[in-house]
C-alpha cells in the first residue's frame, strides 16, 4: 500500500457517471476537438451536452495562485494490474481491474482507469504542460474524483514505454497484454503536493460535481513519447473554463 499525506479542498457532490464518459468514450452525439464538433460547439450537438455551455463549475481551469490551507491527507492504495489499453477515438485509456483506490476524508474512491491529454487541459498561470494524465476514481455512491498529473518533456518514462509499446492505432481498438503489469503509483511524482478544486468532466456531457486533485509537480516524458501519442490521437485538450468564484486550495 502506498500512503501519502496530501492536500485537498472543498468536497463536492458528484454525478453517477461512468469512467468511459470522463475519458471521452461515452455514447451520444459525435464530438471532437476541432471544427464544428469542437469544444465551442459541444453544447449545440445534443441536449445531453447542454451543460458544456451552461455550466458554472466547468473543467479544466487555469490554476491561479492558490489559497493555502491545512487539509486532511489523501491515502493512495494502488496495486499492480494487467495492462488493458483502449484507443477510444479521443484518448488512450488504460483500464484498471484490481483493488486500487484513494481515500479522502474517510471516503474511498476506487481507481477505474487513467488516460492522457496533450497538451495539458489544466494550465498554471496560463501555461500548458506538454501532457496531462487523469486518474479516474469512483466511490461506492457513484461520486467521481480525478487525480491529474502534469507531464513535461524530459527523459523517457519507463512506465509509459510499457504502455506505448502496445498502444492501439485505430479508434475502438482494445488490447489486454497479460505479460505487462502496470502499477499506477509509478506515474505519480515523488512530491505529491497538489491543488484542489471542484469541477466537471472535461468531455461531453461536461457534468459537474467532480472532485479534482491536480499534482503541482510534473513527471517527465520524452519528446518521442509525446510525438507518438499526438500522431495516434492528435491534440485532445478542452480550453480552460472560467473559475466563476471557485476556490483553489493547496496544503500548508
Amino acid at each position: 500500500m502506498i500512503r501519502s499525506g496530501m492536500v485537498a479542498i472543498f468536497a463536492a457532490s458528484l454525478s453517477l457517471l461512468s469512467s468511459g464518459i470522463l475519458a471521452g468514450g461515452g455514447h451520444g452525439a459525435h464530438w471532437g476537438y476541432e471544427g464544428p464538433e469542437g469544444p465551442e460547439h459541444w453544447a449545440e450537438l445534443s441536449e445531453e451536452y447542454a451543460t458544456c455551455g451552461t455550466g458554472t463549475r466547468q473543467s479544466p481551469i487555469d490554476i491561479p495562485a492558490a489559497i493555502p490551507a491545512k487539509l486532511p491527507p489523501i491515502e493512495f492504495d494502488f496495486e499492480h494490474a494487467t495492462l488493458e489499453i483502449l484507443n477510444n477515438g479521443h484518448t488512450i485509456q488504460v483500464n484498471h481491474d484490481e483493488n486500487s483506490s484513494i481515500t479522502v476524508n474517510g471516503e474511498q474512491f476506487d481507481l477505474l482507469q487513467f488516460h492522457f491529454h496533450t497538451p495539458s487541459e489544466n494550465t498554471v498561470g496560463g501555461k500548458h504542460h506538454d501532457m496531462e494524465l487523469h486518474m479516474v476514481h469512483k466511490s461506492a455512491k457513484g461520486q467521481l474524483a480525478v487525480v491529474g498529473v502534469f507531464m513535461k518533456k524530459g527523459k523517457e518514462n519507463k512506465v509509459l514505454r510499457n504502455i506505448w509499446e502496445h498502444m492501439p492505432d485505430g479508434a475502438g481498438d482494445k488490447k489486454r497484454v497479460s505479460s505487462v503489469r502496470i502499477h499506477p503509483a509509478d506515474l505519480l511524482p515523488a512530491d505529491r503536493s497538489y491543488a484542489r478544486f471542484n469541477g466537471s468532466l472535461t468531455t461531453p456531457p461536461c457534468s459537474e460535481g467532480v472532485k479534482w486533485f491536480v499534482m503541482q509537480n510534473p513527471i517527465e516524458v520524452s519528446a518521442e513519447q509525446i510525438e507518438k501519442f499526438t500522431k495516434t490521437v492528435s491534440e485532445n485538450n478542452r480550453p480552460v473554463q472560467p473559475l466563476n468564484g471557485r476556490f483553489v486550495l493547496t496544503g500548508l
